[in-house]
């Protein structure tokens, strides 16, 4: 299952955050694993028809989603965790050097700029200086 990061709002009872992203399936099969799993949490955009994720945490622009064992669907973190093992078992200068490099490659993967939704000005062949 995939997930692309719609929108957020800010939820009423708690001030907090709410991430909302759009989900793809790759057949009919993962789709109904993905309503059972989710069960009463299951919603489908009125506007679009868009099947929703709703998540208290940003997990980037663009993400797997899970299953687990208990029957949960959560963001497929598991990069995350490699790269803290990675650090955590080389330890000192490497590891710390490590972890930075780490982190670098998954921050620029979870953050891709916007395309502005006004096309970018052209300018008329007419009108430029000679």
């Amino acid at each position: 299952m995939k997930a692309t990061f719609a929108r957020t709002y800010v939820k009423k009872e708690t001030g907090n955050d709410v991430f909302v992203y759009s989900v793809t399936f790759a057949n009919d099969a993962e789709k109904e694993s993905y309503k059972t799993a989710q069960g009463d949490k299951y919603r489908v955009d009125s506007k679009t028809g868009e099947i929703l994720y709703f998540s208290p945490r940003y997990h980037g622009e663009a993400i797997d989603l899970i299953i687990t064992s208990n029957n949960k669907v959560v963001a497929d973190t598991s990069a995350f965790a490699k790269a803290r093992s990675l650090a955590a078992q080389y330890g000192g200068n490497f590891g710390e050097a490590l972890a930075q490099e780490s982190a670098k490659s998954l921050v620029a993967g979870l953050i891709k700029p916007q395309a502005s939704a006004q096309p970018a000005p052209t300018a008329d062949p007419a009108n430029l200086p000679e």
